[in-house]
């Protein structure tokens, strides 16, 4: 729902009333379904699960009209559980972004606040995940990779490389920007730690470009974690990806990296997807991921392929059917993502899931 509001509007959001032209959009999304776990701890699951084609999304964008090209802007998204109606866990209302910014045509974007590094900004919102093309959120990375023990992450290997939407908090980041398909960005992260400016801060870059049917992303991020007794613990994330639009398809490719500076443990993945459009209300995708850790999570390695089949009922509304499969290596876990539970690994070297899901925009 857009509103268009100016005059009275301009004057409640505290803006002069010299500057007319300012817009609020509200938005979102959600998604349910039933899921089959085939091995979560040595048994099977049936659970109703939600948030997996697409998280559940509340939000509020709103921008204003500054003059001379340059717009203010604002965003607030809240993610929040269907099934319970509570926020994720150890979230808030608007964890998931919070902003507030500057744009120009001729001068880039610079925003501040609760956001989305660049492995999110430029290869998932770029169009280079195969993951959107088949399992969403259970096709992102996790794997046997439990050793890789990053801090505060809920299984140790739970999306390892950030492609999944996770956000930075009070960071800077600026986007410049495209001149002739090349764009390029940069964020900074405060740590806030008194005395020391470089602890607890992070930083992230990326490298962009696009042109018609085509775009190439490159992303880096650097992350630190201040865990009691050790100091600054950094987790790195670099990708590069590729996507390509002809005809009814999508294809593209992948290749993303994790380091842990805590206990050496590194992880690679490499990836590839294809989506196509049979009818505009037909569509189906299917993507393959091979990924390899090293000797600090036991040279662990994993396959997984996944695919979906969706129909539109709506321009807003779609049925879907998805399986995600996940084979590791002798002596291995498997662990696809989203099975986050103490229990969520398998027992042995496979696991897979099944689902079936109702997807709606607003």
């Amino acid at each position: 729902m857009t509103l268009a509001v100016a005059g009275a509007m301009s004057t409640l959001l505290g803006a002069s009333s010299a500057f007319a032209q300012s817009s609020i959009t509200l938005y979102g999304m959600m998604d349910t379904g039933i899921t089959y776990v085939s091995n979560q701890g040595g048994k099977h699951n049936l659970k109703m699960d939600d948030g997996v084609n697409g998280p559940n999304l509340w939000g509020m964008t709103g921008t204003e009209d500054l003059g001379g090209g340059t717009k203010a802007f604002f965003q607030l998204v809240n993610q929040f559980q269907i099934d319970n109606g509570s926020f994720m866990n150890g979230k808030s209302l608007f964890s998931r972004t919070s902003i507030v910014g500057l744009s120009n045509d001729r001068f880039g974007k610079l925003s501040l606040g609760n956001q989305y590094d660049f492995m999110t900004d430029s290869l998932y919102f770029g169009g280079d995940d195969p993951a959107e093309a088949s399992g969403h959120f259970y096709d992102f990375r996790a794997g046997p990779f439990q050793k890789l023990a990053l801090p505060g992450n809920p299984t140790g290997a739970f999306d390892w490389d950030r492609m999944a939407g996770e956000t930075v908090n009070n960071s800077v980041k600026y986007v410049t920007p495209t001149f002739n398909g090349f764009s390029a960005g940069a964020m900074y992260e405060f740590g806030g730690v008194a005395g020391s400016i470089g602890t607890g801060n992070g930083t992230s870059f990326a490298l962009n470009y696009a042109m018609q049917n085509f775009g190439v992303n490159a992303a880096y991020t650097n992350l630190k974690t201040v865990v009691t007794g050790e100091g600054d613990v950094s987790v790195r994330n670099w990708g590069i990806g590729a996507h390509y639009r002809f005809g009814g398809w999508l294809t593209n490719a992948l290749f993303t990296t994790v380091h842990n500076s805590y206990n050496g443990g590194s992880v690679y993945e490499g990836s590839v997807g294809a989506h196509y459009n049979f009818t505009p209300a037909l569509s189906a995708g299917a993507s393959y991921m091979y990924m390899k850790g090293n000797d600090v999570v036991d040279n662990n390695h994993a396959h997984q392929v996944a695919a979906i089949v969706d129909y539109a009922l709506s321009k807003r509304t779609s049925v879907y059917a998805l399986a995600v499969y996940q084979r590791a290596s002798s002596g291995g876990l498997a662990q696809i993502n989203g099975m986050n539970s103490s229990d969520g690994a398998s027992s042995g070297q496979t696991q897979a899931v099944a689902r079936v899901g109702l997807h709606t925009r607003f």
